[in-house]
């Protein structure tokens, strides 16, 4: 008798750990780079917005005159 329906299984069932173990953390790893993303996005419209009027960043200069 081989051995080899044995090996077979084991290396399987080990690819399907890893496979297990990666699945959720490439997910993870998306919605944290989706996230980032978005908190960048905002951060950049906040920053192009700065001394608009209207936007309360700044004091406007007409009010102290």
């Amino acid at each position: 008798m081989t051995h080899l329906p044995y090996i077979v299984a084991s290396y399987a069932a080990t690819l399907v750990m890893i496979g297990a173990f990666t699945l959720p953390l490439v997910m993870r790893l998306r919605r944290a780079r989706a996230r980032l993303m978005l908190l960048e996005q905002r951060q950049g419209a906040r920053h192009r917005s700065i001394g608009r009027r209207g936007t309360g960043s700044l004091p406007d200069q007409e009010a102290t005159s």
